[in-house]
């Protein structure tokens, strides 16, 4: 089971900073040509070997850390329009899918 958490917590990382990259580089920026906003992705990049090589503190912090995404994503997908609005919602299902996986590892990983 913590296989599949792992798997879970990792894929929906990287899927995440991809995401936020092609959201703001080329599918929806909020200026033409790309914005700054996609240096919201570089903290996305501090767990990540943590949570590639299965360290239980990465993803004790790293499952508070992603409530600021998903954050990010409640309010864009209200307050945007169009692409830029589904794009948050894609951003929201991502980080929840990491906050669960991220605490159900985290749980089955504890020292008993």
């Amino acid at each position: 089971m913590t296989k599949k958490l792992q798997l879970g917590a990792s894929v929906s990382l990287i899927a995440l900073i991809l995401l936020c990259l092609a959201w703001e580089t080329v599918l929806a920026p909020l200026k033409p040509g790309g914005s700054m906003l996609m240096l919201k992705t570089v903290p996305l990049l501090i767990p990540l070997l943590g949570i590639l090589h299965g360290k239980r503190y990465t993803y004790q912090w790293a499952s508070l850390f992603i409530l600021f995404y998903f954050t990010e994503g409640v309010v864009r997908a209200w307050s945007d329009v169009g692409l830029s609005a589904k794009l948050a919602l894609i951003e929201v299902v991502l980080s929840v899918v990491f906050f669960t996986c991220a605490i159900f590892y985290a749980k089955q990983t504890r020292a008993k």
